[in-house]
């Protein structure tokens, strides 16, 4: 586990060196190659809001909602379960845990069928380093075990890029990365 934390700290300090003003145009570059995310018109597709340095998804989510697509955020009910709440227009956002914020408990709660995954660190091969919580893990292990197809999408800095991640049991592999350059696709992806 020492190197996971290692490699995460290195990779997270690597995304907090960008300025706020560049992270800016990486994630808008992020949102001009949201038409390569395939999907059929109603497809429930979880994104997040940005906290720290993540990537800001919110114009990538509105070219996906123009799209055809339902959104919807993570929301951490307490600290091992997160759930997925319609993300609609004008609809009240409210503090839902470890900084973040989402719709409030009178929003529907929907199995995402896409999920825009938050991350540290990526390698080559479509390993994903996350916070270290085990949330999405947990919720992509949830979904799956429930019969429900999930596909994933990482969303992250090129500067996040690890040479080798250590991949235990647990660690769910992506299906796609999207950064700032485009969506590139992994073979091993479940």
């Amino acid at each position: 586990m020492s190197d996971k934390n290692e490699l995460r700290a290195e990779a997270l300090a690597r995304r907090d060196g960008i300025s706020a003003d560049l992270r800016i145009e990486k994630s808008l570059a992020m949102a001009e190659h949201a038409d390569r995310i395939e999907f059929d018109p109603g497809t429930v597709i979880s994104g997040f809001l940005p906290i720290r340095s993540e990537p800001d998804l919110r114009p990538l989510m509105a070219a996906l909602r123009d799209r055809g697509a339902r959104l919807c955020l993570p929301v951490v009910l307490d600290r091992q379960t997160i759930v997925f709440r319609d993300f609609v227009r004008g609809a009240e956002l409210v503090k839902t845990g470890f900084g973040t914020v989402g719709p409030a408990d009178d929003a529907e709660v929907l199995d995402p069928e896409i999920m825009l995954v938050p991350l540290s660190g990526f390698d080559p091969a479509g390993n994903r380093l996350g916070y270290g919580a085990g949330h999405y893990d947990r919720a992509i292990a949830s979904l799956r075990a429930a019969g429900k197809s999930v596909q994933l999408i990482g969303t992250a800095f090129e500067v996040q890029e690890i040479m080798a991640i250590p991949a235990e049991p647990h660690d769910v592999p992506l299906d796609q990365l999207l950064t700032e350059t485009g969506l590139r696709s992994f073979p091993t992806g479940v």
